[in-house]
């Protein structure tokens, strides 16, 4: 069996559904040691069950990524338990609906708070293992909406494409020490994170698609497999992948 990131050590944020809870199974099936960061204790359980009866060795780590202790815990976890950390996924994210005449200051704050801050707060506290080790594998989970754009959706936007620009940024300042940063910018996936969108913004962005249908979360695992893996994401730096189902074509 292809294990592509036998015994790395890795971090993935909002594991207990949805895209992280797909790439934490796509680990273990690639041989990774993980720690699985959510705030929802249940879905996390149910998760880190699935990774185990896959063989993989998997601790839990319950926390809210929207505060500075919570964005920090999983990988203090990581680090603290298997010695370091090798890969960090910032999938985390929440999402919510409203024109921009209608957001709130909280709203807007909220989603900033979540989706982008801790990126970067997660991502500073794996740097100094990773640059002292010289090896490391960031990968952010944006949107292709951090692109493009969405409709009603400016504040969501906004933070992904800030997280595309931190990516790019954070890629130049490490990678010469052997640390990888890019990211990956899904089109619209059956999650329960999009089911909470409205039906007819769902039917008109079904339209807009190329491919005709939005992308599954095991569609878009794979990806971050690569991206961690050796020699196949060794030449990727600052790059945003597009699992999108054709939604932006760069």
């Amino acid at each position: 069996m292809n294990r592509p990131l036998e015994n790395r050590r890795a971090v993935i944020t909002g594991a207990g559904s949805g895209i992280g809870a797909a790439i934490a199974l796509a680990y273990s099936q690639a041989g990774a040691r993980l720690v699985l960061a959510d705030r929802d204790g249940p879905s996390l359980q149910r998760s880190a069950a699935q990774c185990r009866a896959l063989g993989a060795e998997v601790y839990e780590c319950v926390a809210d990524v929207g505060t500075r202790e919570g964005a920090q815990a999983s990988v203090d976890l990581c680090i603290a338990t298997f010695g370091s950390i090798d890969i960090l996924v910032n999938n985390a994210g929440m999402l919510t609906q409203a024109r921009c005449v209608d957001l709130t200051q909280a709203m807007w704050d909220d989603m900033l708070r979540v989706d982008l801050t801790s990126v970067f707060i997660a991502s500073q506290r794996a740097l100094p293992a990773m640059l002292g080790q010289r090896w490391g594998r960031i990968i952010n989970v944006a949107s292709q909406l951090g692109i493009k754009g969405g409709a009603e959706l400016t504040h969501y936007a906004a933070a992904k494409a800030g997280v595309i620009g931190f990516t790019k940024s954070l890629a130049l300042e490490v990678s010469k020490d052997n640390v990888l940063v890019n990211a990956i910018a899904p089109g619209p996936i059956s999650t329960t994170l999009v089911e909470g969108l409205s039906a007819d913004w769902k039917k008109a962005k079904a339209a807009e698609l190329p491919l005709g249908r939005f992308g599954l979360a095991e569609e878009v695992a794979p990806v971050a497999v690569l991206l961690a893996s050796e020699p196949g994401g060794n030449l990727f730096v600052g790059q945003t992948l597009g699992p999108n189902s054709g939604d932006v074509m760069p």
